[in-house]
């Protein structure tokens, strides 16, 4: 149904796809398409589901229980979520690709909200949603990028003190959630919404990452290119976190994590005291880029 406030304005012009990643998930992606679906946010040819070669067979599952239309893409092997990604907005050709984790589902459609917003600005690379719990309490999915105390805050018992939970909130942006769209150094890539055209220019999602921080890499780049990330508080999406990150740093995902992080430091330079500036970042970006291109220019070449 349309909403009564943007009933009066045109329709927009971008269109929509949906990306969702699978990895032994078949319930929650099943149930997150049957939502797409039942609220009108894609047409069936419009959503892909990437199966990043579950071992549980929940791919070859999918591929049989789908609805007819959707696109089915079985990869075969786990590149990591940002391959998945990649793979999932190949097979589509839409203006706009909205990247779902498979836990999330809508409660409504106002999908047009954030279809406008890119109509308006041109230079708008990527949009995120406004996750909530399944009891409505916010997740605050739209953050500044990180400097080591916000890391301590967010991960130590030093984020009890007063100061630290200070920075906490400003790191996520708490007071900006009642607003109208406003800019975010970058937005969690549970559900996210990215143009098609920025998305190559800057280079896709990097693959170096098998999971977390590729959607904070991803924003940093927007952002070097010069495009812009946002957040819509007026999209909703129900997001039942089925979180591994916050288990011990000596897990198998705490790990991963700590080996994303370090990439993205590598990347955009270590930020010690305060956070980094978006401008201080493009230029460390540029001097890794160089690096990485001169390593590659003088490695030996063995041809026949």
């Amino acid at each position: 149904m349309t909403d009564i406030l943007t009933s009066g304005l045109p329709a927009p012009s971008c269109s929509l796809g949906v990306v969702i990643v699978n990895y032994q998930t078949f319930d929650l992606t099943m149930q997150c398409v049957a939502s797409l679906l039942e609220h009108g946010i894609a047409a069936p040819q419009h959503i892909v589901v990437v199966d990043n070669d579950s071992p549980d067979g929940s791919g070859q599952r999918l591929n049989r229980s789908l609805p007819a239309g959707v696109v089915r893409v079985l990869s075969k092997v786990n590149g990591g979520f940002g391959a998945g990604v990649n793979l999932g907005v190949a097979a589509l050709k839409t203006d706009l690709v909205l990247v779902l984790n498979p836990d999330t589902r809508f409660l409504r459609n106002n999908m047009d909200v954030v279809r406008r917003l890119f109509d308006q600005r041109p230079r708008l690379g990527v949009v995120g949603l406004k996750l909530i719990n399944p009891d409505g309490s916010l997740q605050y999915s739209a953050r500044r990028f990180y400097s080591l105390p916000d890391i301590l805050a967010r991960r130590t018992a030093l984020g009890k003190l007063a100061p630290m939970q200070k920075l906490e909130r400003s790191h996520l942006l708490t007071r900006k959630w009642h607003e109208e769209p406003f800019e975010a150094d970058w937005v969690m890539g549970t559900g996210f919404v990215v143009r098609r055209t920025a998305f190559e220019l800057v280079g896709r999602m990097d693959e170096g990452y098998f999971l977390y921080f590729e959607e904070v890499d991803l924003c940093a780049r927007m952002w070097a290119y010069g495009w812009r990330v946002m957040a819509v508080p007026e999209v909703e999406l129900v997001h039942d976190h089925q979180r591994a990150s916050g288990a011990g740093i000596l897990s198998r995902s705490g790990k991963t994590h700590l080996r994303s992080m370090a990439r993205f430091f590598a990347k955009f330079g270590v930020p010690w005291l305060r956070r980094p500036s978006r401008t201080r970042m493009a230029a460390a970006l540029v001097r890794w880029q160089h690096t990485v291109s001169s390593a590659h220019m003088t490695k030996p070449q063995h041809g026949g």
